[in-house]
């Protein structure tokens, strides 16, 4: 019989090796701009529907009541250039805001270890 380690740490926790890690790694390398486009692509046809089911006037009313207001506190957003990229930030309470499509190119400009480093994070692991 063949023994193998466990994967649970004294803890509880699910243990990751080094190497399981390293694929785990390579195989984000390999495949994150495709699982980025087509993010990308499922979110503009989402838009594209919802869109189609808004009329011209609804989507004027929500954009005269709601354009760079902030959704946490309400007070004005003012657009900011970070690395390239227009993002707005609330003029009261601080926080920062994306478009669609603007924290892609955020992690895009950002190298590739940065990049893990980031989603580990945000993730928290």
């Amino acid at each position: 019989m063949i023994s193998r380690p466990s994967i649970h740490s004294p803890d509880g926790e699910v243990a990751v090796d080094e190497r399981s890690r390293r694929r785990e790694d390579d195989w984000f390398l390999q495949n994150e701009k495709k699982l980025l486009e087509d993010s990308r692509k499922a979110r503009e046809k989402r838009e594209a529907e919802r869109r189609a089911r808004e009329t011209e006037e609804q989507r004027d009313k929500l954009r005269r009541l709601h354009w760079m207001k902030c959704p946490k506190c309400g007070h004005d957003l003012k657009t900011e250039a970070l690395e390239g990229v227009e993002v707005d930030r609330c003029s009261f309470c601080e926080g920062f805001f994306v478009d669609a499509g603007e924290l892609e190119q955020l992690f895009l400009k950002k190298g590739v270890r940065q990049r893990q480093s980031f989603m580990r994070r945000l993730l928290g692991i």
